[in-house]
C-alpha cells in the first residue's frame, strides 16, 4: 500500500474499532476495544507525525498552516486517549470520553481524506507515496502504543522522543497485559 492508502486504511479500523466498542456485550469487551484503540491511534498519531506531516509540510505551498491545524486536532486526540488510558473497566466516563473522541477522530479522518490526501496525491507521483508507504508499515511497528500530548508532535525533536516514548510504552504494555496489535 502507498502511504495515502496505508493511512486510509488505518482510519477504517478505527471507525470500525469505534462500532466494536457500541456493539460490545460487557464492560470487559469494551475496556479490551479501548485499549487496542489507544494503542491504535497512537501509532496512527506518532506515524503521521513523524513521517506523513512533514512530508506535507515541504510539499504543500500552505504547508505549515495545514499541518499546523492537524497538529492541534492530534493534540485534543491524546488528551482523549490518556483519560480514556486512565479509566478503569466499567467506569462510567468511558462512553462520553469515547462519544468526545470519536467527534474528534471523525472530523481528522474527515479533513485528511478530503483535504489533505488529495492534495499529497497530486503533488508527489506514485513511487514516493509507496517508498513512504513502505516506510510507514515498518515504522508501526516501533511506534509509541500511548499517547504522549508533552511530546514533541514535530521532528527533529520527535525523531528523538519516539523511540525511546515506544520502548517505554511497550514495556508497560507487556506488564499490565495489554493487548499486541
Amino acid at each position: 500500500m502507498d502511504a495515502i492508502e496505508l493511512l486510509s486504511h488505518d482510519h477504517r479500523m478505527v471507525e470500525q474499532l469505534f462500532r466494536d466498542y457500541s456493539a460490545a456485550a460487557s464492560d470487559a469487551q469494551r475496556r479490551g476495544v479501548v485499549e487496542v484503540l489507544v494503542r491504535e491511534l497512537s501509532k496512527h498519531a506518532a506515524l503521521e507525525e513523524l513521517m506523513f506531516y512533514p512530508l506535507a509540510k515541504r510539499v504543500l505551498p500552505d504547508g505549515d498552516a495545514v499541518i499546523s491545524r492537524r497538529l492541534d486536532r492530534h493534540a485534543a486526540v491524546k488528551r482523549q486517549l490518556i483519560d480514556l488510558d486512565r479509566q478503569g473497566e466499567g467506569d462510567e466516563r468511558t462512553d462520553g470520553a469515547m462519544a468526545t473522541l470519536r467527534e474528534i477522530v471523525t472530523a481528522h479522518v474527515r479533513e485528511d481524506e478530503d483535504e489533505l490526501m488529495p492534495r499529497l496525491r497530486r503533488e508527489l507521483d506514485e513511487q514516493a507515496l509507496a517508498e513512504l508507504g513502505a516506510e510507514l508499515d515498518a515504522a508501526k511497528q516501533k511506534a509509541p502504543t500511548r499517547p504522549h500530548p508533552a511530546a514533541p508532535d514535530e521532528p527533529p525533536l520527535l525523531t528523538i522522543a519516539a523511540p525511546v516514548a515506544a520502548i517505554y510504552d511497550r514495556l508497560r504494555d507487556r506488564l499490565q497485559g495489554r493487548p499486541r496489535t
